[in-house]
């Protein structure tokens, strides 16, 4: 067998520049760019505002409103993290969560004293006409019972809120929803159940399903955000399980797991979904799935790439949510589209514009295929190749020079040909980078990791057998149900998802494809994109195959 010259071998969680973000993540954690505003005379608070549930449980809600206003209409979150978590004072200055700290914030962030972790700020809400409610869901807080992360019981909770806030006094019976990451999770079960006083959601950047969104994307376990998020989940709340303890007792997705994902062509109610690119550890997949899944006829898909909680509460985001809501709640004409950002690296943005639709209906599947000489190309090799690596040291690398200006918007798939030695299975992380003038170029990532690729991808081999009604060839999705082992000297397809992302290469940069048997980001807390952490593979060596027989490619979205 004709073989071509061995394809470089990189380690891809190394790559120069550690020092100096170091140091910018140091003064982060020590200075972070947080600013916490008084709260607005005149404004009424009613804290622990009993809502009792179908059941007798009764939850907790704390209710912020302009006194001297009539009904209004009511923005509601419903969430885990506590309602009483707020910014304190302490001396002349407010304090904020910790969370500001330790996670990287790229730009600015400012909110009101009243805001909790990932809420709606009242006092920017209220001066617009809204009546704000931040409730505890139950388990949670100063709620009673047990909750049930995820579950119908917790969506149907949230529908008996929706209704109670229809009957009161302050309310003019029309309830919309607002919040970020579970404040938006919790919004698509409600929602498909269509309670009768809710006119809209507004999910700000939330998975759709747990299992493939984070617990085990592509079948591969998650062990950094899940346990860390759990274990504060057991300390803080009542609950009957919480998702760590559901990886060690369901790592297939069965039951469970499908239980816990929202019906989302139920959904009918008007949705402004923000699809955010930077969150392609945990939310991105599960928004884009929300926007293309749902069964609302009046939608919008607000993508970006900056941080989560700079964006959230900035102005051209407020702005967005408030037309939003208000050409809902004054029955304007609904509608399908989507705002686009497309980046060139972490700090440039290259175009923002409108669209109709994701992906882009004009949208050219191109396949870069695997060749001889580190080379991805347009044209499929004549000859076969191989290269190799182990599974906990090295990854594979292939380069394409980008030959003109080229934007890549969309999601990408990697079909490889895997063969294994000295193991049965192993856990394949693929990455898409973008290289210039010989430099590593960075994008903004999940938990505000500021050196991201421009998309990534996981998948276990042994799951590699694909769901055929939800698989397309941009977009394969396995079904992770039932594992099969890889026989020696077995040579098998992988097919490979890759997060949806928006990026501009200019002529001459290069598009980089890795694939390693090993997470490829750093695993130091102020280098590496702290706290995602995915289990390894076992010990052994990974052989890629490629040519006439094997047509390992990379499927890139062009936009003419």
């Amino acid at each position: 067998m004709a073989r071509n010259p061995a394809p470089a071998r990189d380690r891809p969680w190394r790559r120069p520049g550690t020092l100096r973000y170091a140091l910018s993540r140091i003064r982060g954690v020590a200075r972070p760019p947080v600013t916490v505003t008084d709260p607005p005379a005149g404004l009424r608070v009613e804290r622990d505002v009993a809502v009792p549930t179908r059941d007798g449980t009764i939850l907790r809600v704390n209710v912020f409103r302009d006194a001297e206003s009539g009904a209004r209409p009511v923005i509601l979150s419903i969430h885990p993290y506590g309602k009483d978590n707020l910014p304190r004072r302490r001396g002349s200055r407010w304090t904020f969560s910790v969370q500001y700290r330790i996670l990287r914030q790229p730009r600015p962030v400012t909110f009101s004293a009243l805001t909790g972790w990932e809420a709606p700020d009242p006092a920017w809400w209220t001066a617009r006409g809204f009546v704000v409610v931040n409730a505890d869901s139950r388990g949670c807080g100063r709620s009673e019972g047990t909750g049930k992360l995820l579950s119908r019981q917790e969506a149907e909770d949230s529908y008996d809120v929706v209704q109670w806030i229809a009957g009161q006094p302050w309310s003019d019976g029309r309830v919309v929803m607002l919040g970020v990451s579970y404040l938006a999770i919790s919004q698509y079960a409600v929602a498909a159940l269509r309670p009768p006083a809710l006119r809209a959601i507004c999910p700000w950047e939330g998975f759709t399903d747990a299992y493939r969104d984070l617990t085990f994307p592509g079948g591969v376990r998650e062990l950094g955000f899940t346990r860390m998020w759990s274990r504060n989940v057991r300390r803080d709340t009542r609950q009957a399980y919480d998702l760590e303890r559901m990886q060690d007792a369901h790592p297939l997705r069965d039951d469970f797991w499908r239980s816990v994902v929202p019906d989302l062509p139920a959904i009918e109610v008007p949705m402004l979904v923000c699809g955010s690119f930077s969150d392609n550890n945990l939310h991105s997949r599960g928004s884009i799935r929300a926007f293309t899944r749902a069964g609302s006829t009046h939608a919008r898909l607000y993508i970006h790439r900056g941080g989560k909680w700079a964006t959230f509460y900035s102005e051209p985001a407020l702005a967005e949510q408030l037309k939003f809501f208000r050409g809902v709640l004054d029955g304007g004409p609904g509608s399908r589209s989507v705002r686009l950002e497309v980046r060139e690296d972490r700090d440039t943005v290259a175009a923002v514009r409108e669209e109709a639709d994701w992906p882009l209906a004009r949208t050219h599947w191109r396949p870069l295929y695997l060749g001889g000489a580190a080379t991805l190309a347009p044209d499929r090799p004549a000859d076969a190749g191989t290269v190799a690596f182990q599974t906990h040291s090295r990854a594979a690398v292939f380069s394409w020079t980008v030959p003109m200006d080229l934007e890549l918007t969309g999601p990408m798939a990697a079909r490889l040909w895997v063969r294994l030695d000295g193991c049965d299975d192993a856990n394949l992380f693929v990455g898409v980078e973008k290289w210039r003038r010989g430099r590593f170029v960075g994008f903004e990532g999940s938990y505000g990791y500021g050196r991201d690729r421009v998309s990534t991808g996981w998948q276990r081999v042994a799951l590699r057998t694909l769901d055929p009604d939800l698989s397309r060839p941009w977009e394969p999705v396995a079904a992770c149900t039932e594992p099969r082992p890889v026989s020696a000297g077995e040579i098998v397809e992988v097919n490979v998802a890759l997060g949806p992302s928006a990026t501009l290469f200019r002529a001459g940069e290069r598009l980089r494809l890795v694939i390693a048997g090993r997470w490829l980001c750093p695993r130091n807390p102020l280098t590496g994109q702290l706290p995602a952490a995915y289990a390894p593979s076992p010990r052994g060596r990974v052989t890629l195959h490629w040519g006439p027989r094997h047509d390992a490619h990379l499927l890139v979205p062009e936009i003419p």
